[in-house]
């Protein structure tokens, strides 16, 4: 007879693009034994749009609520939740397009859903267990998105600098800042915050004790076993 997968304790992260949300959840999932935690980043959920040109797909605003297909990334939770696997999309940015191939994620202890407008939806907010927000300086956070742009995405100086004043900062404005009223933790400094880290991890630890009786500082938590 199959033993069901325990119920994933779902962390959703949030903040601004360059806050360091990406950093904050491998810094959790350092402290816990490997294959335990998935992190599921938002961005993966961006629409396709096959019928466009590419310059018609260059200027779509992927800052807005309206860009990601959220509706699959939520059956995908609901599904890892049940413990289902699933088929994860994987985006190019360089041609705003998803990728042919897919990825499989499998259910695991725990489960972070990580993205700057994972807050800003009331039906993806109801899936988690922990919401959390990073928050950094706005300074800070264009010089990180710009030097990612610029090495990884094939961007010049010139586009991320249009993109930002353009839609990444109104965006901001409208939706990812507000969202912070959803946050059970703000998180100064991101993935420097080492204190913020161990604060999560510790509540992570007792929910899995509370719900499973499973305590991974007997199984090597804090890393020894990743």
């Amino acid at each position: 007879m199959e033993v069901p997968h325990p119920r994933p304790v779902v962390i959703g992260i949030a903040g601004g693009s360059g806050s360091g949300k990406t950093t904050v959840a491998h810094r959790v999932q350092e402290r816990f034994p490997q294959n335990t935690v998935e992190i599921i980043h938002h961005d993966c959920y961006y629409f396709d749009r096959p019928e466009l040109e590419d310059s018609e797909r260059a200027a779509i605003n992927y800052d807005h609520p309206n860009a990601f297909e959220t509706g699959l990334l939520i059956e995908h939770i609901d599904r890892l939740r049940d413990g289902q696997s699933i088929e994860r999309p994987n985006y190019d940015y360089r041609t705003h397009r998803r990728c042919a191939a897919s990825e499989t994620v499998h259910p695991a202890d725990i489960l972070f859903i990580e993205g700057i407008l994972v807050l800003e939806s009331a039906a993806l907010r109801d899936t988690m267990d922990i919401r959390l927000f990073v928050d950094v300086d706005a300074d800070e956070r264009f010089i990180r998105r710009m030097a990612r742009d610029i090495s990884q995405r094939g961007r010049d100086l010139e586009s991320v600098v249009h993109q930002y004043r353009t839609t990444v900062r109104p965006m901001h404005q409208q939706f990812v800042e507000p969202s912070k009223r959803y946050a059970q933790i703000i998180i100064p400094e991101g993935g420097h915050n080492t204190v913020a880290i161990d604060m999560i991890s510790a509540k992570v630890q007792e929910i899995l004790v509370r719900h499973r009786g499973v305590d991974y500082r007997e199984l090597g938590m804090g890393g020894s076993a990743r």
